[in-house]
């Protein structure tokens, strides 16, 4: 996956998570939960939505990365360069 398609994943699986959130403005430096409704069940939501459709395991410790677009685009393109996208709302 290039850099472009991890802010669509990730923005995809937000969408599915919250289908009434607006994603069209969400900057990628900013904390998403300062952009947009998101508890820490719907985070630990996405996380789980990484493993189930990448095989992704994020690391408890490791859930501070993922907190602007930027932030999981750094710790998830290592992971995701040699998969595909898909979408998790058909997933």
């Amino acid at each position: 996956m290039t850099r472009e398609e991890i802010v669509v994943a990730i923005k995809d699986i937000i969408a599915t998570i919250n289908p009434d959130e607006d994603l069209s403005n969400l900057t990628t430096d900013e904390p998403l939960r300062e952009q947009i409704d998101l508890d820490s069940m719907d985070f630990l939501d996405i996380v789980m939505e990484l493993r189930k459709l990448y095989s992704v395991q994020v690391p408890e410790e490791d859930y501070k990365e993922l907190a602007t677009l930027d932030g999981c685009v750094a710790y998830l393109h290592p992971l995701l360069e040699d998969k595909p996208l898909h979408c998790a709302a058909k997933a």
